[in-house]
């Protein structure tokens, strides 16, 4: 079983997101976290790990706010 090491970086910091982080970024669920990060082209797939690239989604989130 591989180990994943967590560092405490701050989010806003970091260029690729986790699922997870996504969700805490956006204080939302899953399904609306990945479909928003879908909305945003900003899919990053490794291996079989998906992260998101976070510039994307904020610019894309500013560009749909009203």
């Amino acid at each position: 079983m591989n180990k994943t090491t967590e560092y405490d970086l701050d989010i806003s910091k970091k260029l690729l997101i986790t699922t997870k982080e996504l969700q805490i970024l956006l204080s939302c669920g899953r399904f609306s976290a990945c479909k928003i990060g879908d909305s945003a082209n900003a899919r990053v797939t490794v291996g079989k790990r998906i992260l998101w690239n976070r510039e994307k989604i904020e610019k894309y989130i500013e560009n749909i706010s009203v």
